[in-house]
């Protein structure tokens, strides 16, 4: 399939619904109590759980609609600008996917028995190493830094075009597309 040179309806869902699941995501992983030893997920803990699942399973969607269906990078672009926008969206495309991951390992290892929106249980693993839960529980604590440093620095870059550089870079995700 050859590249377009716009995003297309489906790409444009499946990113702006990325983009509103994490804005409910963070703030209800950051206002959660503090998860202790023997604890048992909440409702809280539940929904969070369950968003990351929704997340991983769009983000599933939308990396596989990225690879079949690419678009070109915008021509007008220095190449610096079109190298750091493809590989800040690649990075994004590995820290969605390395969060999401590592979230579900924490709650595995710690042995919860979770279920999606309250309808029906998944896998999870069984560890109760207490330190394999605080490595991990690190690590999805850094990627979710990571992340959000890279969504902050993709919405600069896109308010940059939109504001200074007026060059539309920004319609090829805002405008719905005419065939």
């Amino acid at each position: 399939m050859s590249p377009a040179l716009q995003y297309g309806t489906t790409a444009k869902i499946l990113h702006w619904t990325t983009v509103g699941l994490l804005v409910i995501q963070y703030p209800l992983g950051w206002l959660m109590p503090d998860i202790h030893g023997g604890m048992q997920p909440g409702v809280g803990m539940t929904f969070h759980i369950s968003i990351g699942l929704v997340i991983l399973a769009v983000f599933a969607v939308r990396l596989s609609w990225r690879l079949t269906h690419p678009v070109v990078p915008e021509s007008s672009l220095p190449a610096w600008q079109r190298l750091t926008s493809e590989l800040t969206h690649w990075m994004l495309y590995v820290m969605v996917l390395l969060t999401t991951i590592t979230g579900w390992l924490f709650a595995s290892f710690r042995g919860w028995s979770a279920s999606f929106f309250y309808l029906f249980p998944f896998p999870m693993l069984a560890s109760g190493n207490a330190q394999v839960i605080k490595s991990i529980d690190g690590l999805h604590q850094a990627a979710e830094w990571i992340l959000l440093g890279l969504i902050s620095l993709h919405v600069a870059a896109a308010l940059i075009h939109f504001f200074y550089y007026r060059d539309r870079i920004m319609a090829r995700m805002l405008t719905v597309s005419r065939r």
